[in-house]
């Protein structure tokens, strides 16, 4: 029914177009007509041109309705699929730019995760690194304890060593001192007797 509408409101704009054309060359006519008879009135052979004129306009309105008719209708309905093809992308693109929107704002919230997932990661290696450097300190300080215990220990036994050396030295020093040539034989000769028993 909204097509019938459409089309009768399309052959009433041609016929209007046509009727205010055949208007417009027929003042043409007379206007010329007039001129070229040097002021003469309208003549019976300028009423059966403007009929002729008619006649044509009416025969090219019958024939021509209809290819116009449907070339408007085909271009009305290309527009109609243009129309409903730009809604659907309208749609489309709205529904993207939702999507995009919703994915801006959980990027922000993305961003904060890592961020706060870096600073964790960092705070763990921290946390490593200290417990690492306070077991290399322990291991140090126990490792520079025993270090120094051994030197100590050889320090000491050094020192005995001089002592005795020291003792002997002064004791062997005495005994050479205090000995006498009878106590030099009588300790020979109780060595002897130790030895042969």
């Amino acid at each position: 029914m909204k097509k019938n509408h459409l089309f009768q409101k399309q052959v009433f704009t041609y016929l209007r177009f046509f009727l205010l054309l055949s208007l417009c060359l027929a003042g043409t006519a007379i206007a010329s007509s007039a001129e070229q008879g040097g002021g003469k009135h309208w003549l019976d052979t300028d009423w059966y041109r403007v009929m002729n004129f008619l006649v044509l306009m009416g025969a090219l309105f019958f024939l021509l309705r209809k290819p116009v008719s449907q070339a408007l209708n085909g271009r009305i309905e290309g527009i109609k699929i243009e129309l409903e093809e730009l809604e659907a992308k309208k749609k489309e693109a709205e529904k993207k730019l939702v999507k995009y929107n919703e994915q801006i704002a959980t990027l922000d919230k993305e961003a904060e995760k890592i961020v706060a997932e870096y600073k964790r990661q960092g705070e763990a290696a921290c946390d490593r690194i200290i417990e690492a450097s306070k077991i290399a300190a322990a291991k140090l300080e126990e490792q520079a304890k025993r270090t120094i215990e051994n030197e100590f220990k050889n320090a000491k036994l050094k020192l005995r060593e001089e002592i005795i050396e020291k003792a002997l030295t002064k004791a062997e020093k005495l005994v050479k001192d205090r000995i006498t040539s009878g106590d030099q034989n009588r300790l020979v000769d109780e060595y002897l007797d130790k030895v042969v028993a």
